[in-house]
């Protein structure tokens, strides 16, 4: 889909929508281009198929396009989308630039409830054992896997963190996550340590008197990169013999499951995890309740 195929007039509208959420309510760039690209595909459908714009819709219309796209989109897709048009047209309504909002009666597909892929308490501990401690990359290596599981950061957080973001006399690192909003999260102690290790031993080494105000850094000097971390984690994962879907997210659902597991209330691990809703944190709630049905087995008289 080619966004130059648009008309001026649903360009305009798409460049006004997006520019009013990203506004007022500061969403990352990846989710400011998913309703782009959504709507985008919808305006060209709509364009070549119903010689409408956007702002001429009629519930039929997203009708029929949902009709269209079904057969080659998966549920998830198509809930997205449905996401969209609704917020679409909520601003344009909101903005009197229609009378009704055609996507009102637009029910978006039952998704099944898909459980986050999680590691065990032990399989944690071999993934953190598994950096070459006598060579600084790997000092690096394990500082940030500590960091990551200690305080459950998103990956683009974790690689994001400055060194003045970080008090390790107070034990906190102060983050910057989705949609530019601030929080502390404690690091507890052995996350404290291996950081405090990995900058009097380590970070000095690899960066060679260059200067950088990122924590985590290259042997280029550079900040740490997602990509870079992932594959590292991958890496670790098959030296430490976990044979498990991994990736940086993996471990944050581990720092999730395994606060519930010992029992930490939910609102703490929503505030930990920076989730603006407590609905987004209320799945981990199903796979510590499934840890829980496994220990009851194993252990109790009557399980």
């Amino acid at each position: 889909m080619n966004q130059n195929n648009l008309s001026i007039n649903n360009q305009a509208i798409l460049d006004e929508f997006i520019d009013r959420i990203w506004l007022e309510e500061g969403l990352a760039r990846n989710t400011l281009d998913s309703y782009r690209q959504d709507l985008a595909q919808f305006a060209v459908w709509l364009e070549k198929d119903a010689a409408k714009d956007l702002l001429q819709v009629e519930q039929f219309d997203i009708q029929r396009y949902l009709a269209f796209r079904f057969p080659v989109s998966k549920p998830r897709s198509i809930s997205r989308l449905i996401a969209s048009l609704r917020r679409l047209y909520r601003f344009a309504l909101r903005e009197n630039k229609i009378a009704q909002d055609p996507s009102l009666q637009i029910e978006s597909p039952k998704l099944p409830r898909s459980l986050p892929k999680s590691l065990s308490e032990e399989d944690v501990e071999s993934l953190l054992g598994a950096p070459n401690l006598d060579d600084p990359i790997g000092l690096r290596d394990r500082a940030m896997l500590e960091l990551l599981y200690a305080s459950g950061l998103r990956v683009s957080e974790l690689v994001g963190v400055k060194v003045t973001e970080v008090s390790l006399s107070e034990g906190v690192v102060r983050v910057t996550g989705k949609g530019s909003k601030t929080r502390l999260v404690p690091m507890g102690e052995v996350a404290v340590d291996w950081l405090t290790r990995y900058l009097k031993e380590a970070r000095p080494t690899i960066l060679e008197k260059r200067l950088s105000d990122s924590m985590f850094v290259t042997q280029r000097g550079a900040a740490m990169t997602r990509q870079a971390f992932w594959y590292l984690i991958k890496r670790y994962a098959l030296v430490a013999g976990i044979h498990k879907p991994m990736s940086p997210h993996v471990l944050r659902h581990a720092f999730a499951t395994h606060l519930l597991n010992h029992g930490a209330d939910l609102r703490v691990v929503q505030m930990l995890l920076g989730h603006s809703d407590i609905s987004t944190t209320q799945i981990y709630t199903h796979v510590a309740r499934e840890r829980l049905k496994q220990l009851h087995t194993a252990h109790h008289p009557r399980g």
